[in-house]
């Protein structure tokens, strides 16, 4: 079980213009990942996937300098002391914070991997858990800013897919999003509709659109303003408790979720197993979450990460909601990866079956589409 090899795959897959979504953070021109590669002494490979964090390619490189040389030789199985040698030397002191969560969280995900494939258990039951049927909302790059007709459309095809729930994409302005949001709720006077911003509003845009999205019973708001704007999600959270905020895939590490969770303004946590430190520090952040009763709503990308996202769900007490990616094309989901999940009819998924993440990487879409320098959104 030594390591032997740690390889890093950065990735970026044209989105063609008649598929480019735009939303709270620009329009989606490619897709970016970074895809990493751990093997061992005995021939057993793992996979993970880390975030790109709009630098692919500075992630990519992260990897294989400095992460790599750390673990080269360690036992892949050790898990926790790799964690904590990656903290102790980069990520905790002089080291590059936020992408070097990113970093790890392929390099951890791949090792449990590893862990699965050598005792050939699918990882969910490696972790203690058992196979759910967890709830699955439609997520991804989706249900942007269009027309309201338009997108009423676009939700009534996944509701005839078995969807119950519905991610739509504010930040645009006020009276445009609450009209989308209005909209939607008149066509499916049942549907749960989530919102999600993007970091796009101000308060004076919460203090308008907040009122309209209690009318319209929205479940949740998502990242209204930037992770670190403590103050601003305090005062949102004062002035319409009714709509519960979510907050989580640009925060690191349990140490970031410790204050999230203790403010007590952000009741929807979710992690990013790519970005926030792997399955490792997915687990931790999950355990602390269920001392406060809170459920962990899962964010998630490309298919290796909603791969290992459902058998993390399926491993803690208190998961919520799953994001399905449903973008109307994306190869990240369809071709890198076997599928990772398949919908049931209610709108639930399942974790894979196979040994560890359960699902098989083509590496030759790795050659195929390697990083292109520049942003994904613009």
């Amino acid at each position: 079980m030594k390591i032997t090899a740690v390889e890093a795959f950065p990735i970026s897959v044209p989105v063609p213009p008649h598929r480019q979504v735009t939303l709270g953070i620009g329009r989606q021109v490619k897709r970016d990942a970074v895809v990493v590669k751990v093997t061992t002494a005995g021939g057993l490979v793992g996979w993970g996937e880390s975030h790109h964090g709009r630098a692919h390619l500075a992630i990519g490189t992260l990897i294989q300098t400095t992460l790599r040389d750390l673990v080269l030789g360690m036992d892949a199985s050790d898990v926790v002391g790799i964690w904590a040698k990656v903290y102790k030397f980069q990520l905790g002191s002089h080291g590059m914070g936020a992408a070097c969560a990113m970093a790890m969280s392929g390099l951890d995900t791949a090792l449990w991997d590893i862990r699965g494939k050598a005792v050939g258990w699918p990882l969910y039951r490696l972790l203690g858990g058992a196979s759910r049927a967890i709830p699955a909302y439609v997520g991804g790059i989706s249900l942007g800013y269009q027309e309201p007709a338009s997108l009423v459309e676009e939700v009534r095809g996944f509701v005839a897919q078995g969807y119950t729930a519905v991610k739509l994409r504010v930040g645009d302005s006020p009276e445009r999003d609450i009209a989308r949001v209005e909209a939607v709720r008149a066509a499916f006077p049942r549907l749960v509709i989530l919102t999600d911003a993007n970091t796009g509003y101000s308060m004076a845009d919460a203090r308008q659109i907040l009122p309209a999205f209690a009318a319209a019973r929205v479940g949740w708001l998502e990242e209204p303003f930037p992770a670190h704007d403590h103050r601003s999600y305090r005062e949102a959270r004062q002035l319409a408790p009714a709509v519960p905020l979510a907050a989580g895939e640009n925060h690191y590490t349990r140490f970031e979720f410790h204050r999230l969770i203790e403010d007590g303004s952000i009741s929807i946590l979710q992690p990013d197993i790519s970005k926030t430190g792997g399955v490792t520090e997915t687990m931790r952040i999950a355990a602390m979450a269920s001392a406060w009763k809170l459920p962990i709503h899962c964010h998630s990308s490309a298919g290796l990460c909603m791969a290992a996202t459902l058998h993390v769900m399926s491993a803690i007490e208190n998961p919520g909601y799953f994001e399905a990616d449903c973008a109307l094309d994306n190869p990240l989901r369809e071709e890198l990866v076997t599928p990772a999940y398949t919908v049931a009819a209610d709108g639930t998924v399942r974790p894979n079956e196979g040994p560890g993440l359960g699902v098989e990487v083509d590496e030759a879409f790795l050659r195929r589409y390697p990083g292109i320098p520049g942003p994904g959104y613009v």
